[in-house]
């Protein structure tokens, strides 16, 4: 996977653009690398929205500016910046077209939501966004400690204590750069084929919507190692614990962690339904879709009705 990462000139480790020293050995961060210069590129018509703070640089050739996230006209222009330049762009393979009945088609999923949703949802909104993420990979190392049920023959105890290590090999871990999305939001609709990406020479980004990074890279990491970890644990828990286990511990040690801004495809959409308006988000190249939906409150009431009618039914016969 290509990378234009800046590293310290002594001990390698991964640098930031705003690092002045190196945080694992201190020696002074480079601050004449060309690599530096070539991993930024310098935004245009930049705008943040008053109302949800979302950064972006809008299509050049729109009308009326309106913020994708969460509709507000309130846009204060921004002066040109200096970004994280894009490594890959994924093109969108869902048209517009296609997005809206993905979404009528998740509507009427989930028993909990009232039944006439898919037919009175109505799209107030829809915005095909660039939204950015840093892709992940790395080395992992580790050593694993669990209590498992498949007790050797003459053991004495129900659960045998057990230990080892495994080596793993992890690239494409995604961690969302959005300022305005959530965490859990740019999580769901994952996962992308990265493969397909092109360089951004290839995409027009002035006549795009495409949100700014605001998740520096140094913050992104420790969620990437936390996501190291719990994809290790999984892996030891399935093929290294025999049986069922418990009090499963790893210790993690995470090698050559390197990563790359990249900006993935992503249709942001409003519904309204009655007074209530919902956001909904479609992945722009695999359809993998997530968002905000109503409940149904007379579905929930009839169920507690029928929860409380037949635990007085189970006490009236206890009481007999």
């Amino acid at each position: 996977m290509p990378s234009l990462s800046i590293r310290c000139t002594v001990c390698q480790a991964l640098l930031d653009e705003e690092d002045l020293v190196c945080p694992n050995c201190g020696t002074e961060a480079p601050s004449a690398d060309p690599s530096r210069k070539a991993a930024l590129r310098t935004s245009t018509h930049n705008f943040t929205c008053s109302s949800c703070g979302a950064s972006m640089s809008y299509d050049a050739s729109a009308g009326q500016l309106r913020c994708p996230f969460c509709g507000g006209e309130q846009l204060e222009a921004q002066p040109d910046a200096t970004v994280p330049a894009p490594q890959r762009v994924v093109p969108f393979a869902i048209g517009k077209d296609e997005a809206v009945a993905r979404m009528q088609a998740w509507l009427g999923r989930g028993f909990w939501r009232p039944g006439d949703l898919q037919q009175r949802a109505l799209v107030v909104k829809m915005a095909a966004v660039y939204v950015p993420y840093w892709v992940f990979a790395a080395t992992t190392h580790t050593y694993w400690c669990a209590d498992s049920s498949y007790a050797p023959a003459g053991a004495r105890a129900s659960w045998y204590p057990m230990s080892g290590e495994h080596a793993g090999h992890h690239a494409g871990v995604l961690i969302g750069a959005s300022g305005a999305l959530s965490a859990s939001e740019t999580g769901a609709i994952c996962p992308f084929d990265l493969s397909v990406g092109v360089p951004p020479e290839q995409v027009d980004l002035d006549n795009v919507i495409v949100e700014q990074f605001s998740v520096p890279r140094k913050y992104a990491r420790p969620l990437a190692k936390a996501s190291l970890e719990m994809a290790d644990a999984a892996v030891c828990r399935v093929q290294h614990v025999p049986g069922n286990e418990r009090n499963l511990h790893v210790n993690v040690k995470v090698e050559g962690l390197s990563s790359e801004p990249v900006l993935l495809p992503v249709w942001i959409m409003a519904y309204r339904y009655h007074d209530d308006v919902y956001r909904f988000l479609l992945n722009g190249q695999t359809g993998q879709a997530t968002g905000q939906a109503p409940l149904s409150y007379w579905k929930i009431a009839a169920a507690v009705g029928i929860g409380l009618a037949v635990v007085l039914t189970i006490l009236a016969i206890v009481a007999r």
